[in-house]
């Protein structure tokens, strides 16, 4: 998918990489409408879930789901999260993300969008997005609606 942003750069997203718990899913259940809409958007962009997986839940919630789930460990989960970004090739990656442990892909990725919702954001990882959402479904919709997003980014 390729945005032109009037007086910004041109953005080409081929992936967007996503928290689990607190950003696309609340106490461990995916938050509704979540999944419609990555099915939905997955013909031009590929959606990935990392997650360390907390309640044990994201295979049984994202079944069906159009996306990849990578799991990461309890330890240096930030390190983990910006790495896999880096793998992708930040330039065409948009990542979501709440916590402190998503700040690092935030800041790799060509456009971080914190997600506000239930549980709040922590504040480094507010000021290291460049967009904030009060939740997934609005971020998500930029990418269906792609003039909010120029809405939002043109200068």
């Amino acid at each position: 998918m390729k945005i032109n942003i009037p007086g910004g750069k041109p953005l080409e997203i081929k992936h967007i990489v996503s928290d689990y718990n607190g950003t696309i899913a609340l106490d461990g259940k995916l938050i509704k409408g979540v999944a419609d809409l990555i099915n939905e958007l997955s013909t031009d962009i590929k959606f990935h879930v990392i997650t360390a997986d907390t309640f044990g839940s994201v295979e049984r919630e994202l079944g069906g789901v159009n996306c990849e789930i990578f799991k990461i460990g309890i330890e240096n989960q930030d390190q983990a999260k910006a790495k896999y970004v880096q793998k992708l090739n930040t330039s065409n990656v948009v990542a979501l993300g709440n916590g402190q442990n998503d700040l690092l892909m935030l800041k790799e990725s060509i456009l971080g969008i914190g997600i506000l919702n239930h549980e709040g954001i922590y504040t480094k990882t507010l000021l290291a997005s460049d967009i904030v959402c009060q939740n997934p479904i609005d971020a998500i919709e930029y990418f269906k609606n792609s003039k909010r997003l120029i809405a939002t980014l043109r200068k």
